[in-house]
């Protein structure tokens, strides 16, 4: 079966080097699937999974925003920050959604904070969910 090399990349490093059979994530525009040669693009991400499918079995990883750029025989991710499922610390992101909770409940936030607030939420959530589709 024909693969496709892909890369997830953060400010602290590579997270993920390797070939798989198909990409799946969530884009600012939509989901996007993504198979060896798909033609070039370049698309912002929003919080959510990259999902990747390799030798019959998928493999996640939970990105906090940023690009996906496509080219036929590579997918590159550059991510804010980016963690395999069996990378998160789930105590860690318990805390983390617990947090955000609380400062959303706070009535005194400003809308700036609030958004801050509800962006973490996401993030926490999205570990969450990642690690729970630990292999």
């Amino acid at each position: 079966m024909k693969t496709i090399k892909v890369s997830v990349v953060t400010p602290d490093g590579p997270v993920y080097d390797s070939d798989v059979e198909m990409v799946s994530t969530k884009a600012q525009s939509g989901e996007l699937g993504i198979l060896p040669g798909h033609i070039p693009l370049v698309a912002p991400l929003q919080i959510g999974a990259v999902r990747l499918k390799k030798d019959g079995k998928t493999e996640f990883i939970a990105v906090s925003g940023g690009f996906l750029e496509v080219r036929p025989d590579q997918v590159t991710v550059l991510a804010q920050s980016a963690e395999k499922a069996s990378d998160i610390d789930v105590e860690r992101a318990i805390r983390a959604k617990e947090r955000a909770e609380q400062r959303m409940k706070e009535q005194r936030l400003e809308h700036t904070d609030f958004r801050r607030a509800e962006l973490a939420l996401q993030r926490a959530i999205n570990r969450l969910a990642v690690s729970e589709r630990r292999m």
